[in-house]
């Protein structure tokens, strides 16, 4: 009897070790491809709009398309921060040279993505602050895989991320 139960235990243990940690490894490599796909065309695309100071629904179409291709879901953050320019606004400032204090405020994605939708493109101004994030939103096989044998799940872990952020150089045009 206890023979039997050993070469039971024992087959089991070859099978995880055949099957289950080389497809581990796979969906670990294949997470691997999608997060430097991911990042770069993060990079890419926060990198164009700062330099050329717009954004355009064809760049906007490029990163869903190329982060779509990895098979996972995205969830896409932008935030615009504008430089608000008060030049005549009285400050408590110590210092004689300075008039006024530059501020910024917020446009988020629905905003962004309302323009891009009704005039094509979104412009900014030299100074302004572009950063864009994105997080998958669906499990990946190495995080259900993960999950059963490490006890991690939750809908708030992901694997797959990228942010980029920078000031942009120019001022577009229409």
């Amino acid at each position: 009897m206890s023979d039997t139960l050993i070469t039971i235990i024992a087959i089991l243990l070859a099978a995880v070790l055949m099957f289950i940690f080389p497809l581990l490894s796979v969906s670990e490599r294949s997470d691997d491809i999608s997060q430097l796909s991911v990042e770069t065309a993060t990079t890419k695309f926060v990198d164009n709009a700062r330099s050329v100071g717009k954004i355009t629904m064809q760049n906007y179409t490029d990163l869903v398309s190329t982060i779509n291709a990895t098979g996972n879901s995205y969830d896409i953050e932008m935030e615009i921060q504008v430089l608000d320019e008060n030049i005549g606004k009285k400050s408590a400032w110590t210092e004689g040279t300075v008039i006024g204090e530059n501020t910024y405020y917020s446009i988020y994605t629905s905003q962004i993505v309302d323009v891009l939708e009704d005039k094509g493109v979104y412009v900014m101004k030299e100074g302004d602050r572009f950063s864009t994030s994105v997080k998958n939103t669906n499990k990946t096989l190495s995080q259900a895989i993960r999950g059963v044998f490490y006890s991690i799940s939750g809908s708030d872990v992901y694997t797959i991320a990228a942010q980029h952020a920078g000031i942009v150089t120019a001022n577009g045009s229409y």
